[in-house]
């Protein structure tokens, strides 16, 4: 299945509020895990798996990145990308992952931020992008924690009778699959995977593992969002780097 909630006019419009007030999770916990894991992007072609609405790549070109290949199932992510986000050096594609074709095209560094859980076939997608890279090649990703997609019923934080988090319910972590869940909109679905599965299926696609962050809040987030101190006690992405070996 390719979900395209990002076309969804609601979830859109509350999503893109959300990233816009520039006091979120990516803001503090996820972006900055990403860019400490990248290397010198000069003269780098990369290619950004859902790219949204192209801020990322905007961020390449602008450290040195040659050419930049955003990717994105949305066309409204699109849309706004190209309005907001243009440049001569970067392509945007409204394309599925999974459907992406690049014939003869090589690239220096891949980069996904938080889109592998929505892909239902994550070999596949990991396959072709071993395929994309050149020797030596860089394939750095984020996706939400094992430890948040595991239970099956989609529960948060236990909490006591003032509201004060108790403990997270962890259960269902060996159960790979489908999970599904409201976000704005009912019906929004991910794939639960461990982190064995994670990395041995880089390993078994040619791709060795660099380094994994399961990253906490910058000082800035502590002091803007209090309730980010909850990382320490429960990460809610895991970010991976590794690199193309023949």
């Amino acid at each position: 299945m390719k979900q395209n909630i990002y076309d969804h006019p609601i979830f859109f419009k509350e999503y893109t509020s959300l990233r816009e007030s520039g006091v979120t999770y990516n803001d503090f916990v996820e972006q900055p895990a990403i860019k400490s894991l990248l290397p010198t992007l000069d003269g780098k072609t990369v290619l950004d798996l859902g790219c949204g609405t192209g801020h990322f790549a905007k961020y390449c070109v602008n450290h040195g990145a040659s050419k930049v290949w955003g990717i994105d199932i949305s066309s409204k992510m699109i849309k706004r990308a190209k309005m907001e986000n243009n440049h001569d050096h970067i392509d945007y594609i409204c394309k599925p992952i999974e459907d992406l074709e690049l014939a003869n095209q090589k690239f220096d560094l891949v980069v996904s931020s938080l889109a592998v859980h929505y892909i239902e076939d994550y070999s596949a997608v990991v396959k072709k992008v071993s395929g994309l890279l050149v020797e030596n090649g860089e394939f750095i990703f984020s996706t939400e924690h094992p430890i948040v997609t595991a239970n099956k019923e989609a529960k948060k934080w236990v909490k006591d009778s003032q509201g004060n988090n108790l403990h997270w319910p962890l259960d269902n972590y060996q159960e790979e699959g489908k999970r599904e869940q409201h976000w704005y909109i009912d019906g929004v679905v991910t794939y639960h995977r461990t982190i064995s599965t994670l990395i041995n299926t880089l390993l078994d696609n040619g791709l060795a593992l660099e380094k994994l962050l399961e990253p906490q809040s910058t000082p800035e987030g502590l002091k803007v969002m209090p309730k980010i101190v909850n990382e320490t006690r429960r990460p809610s992405f895991i970010v991976i780097k590794s690199i193309k070996k023949n």
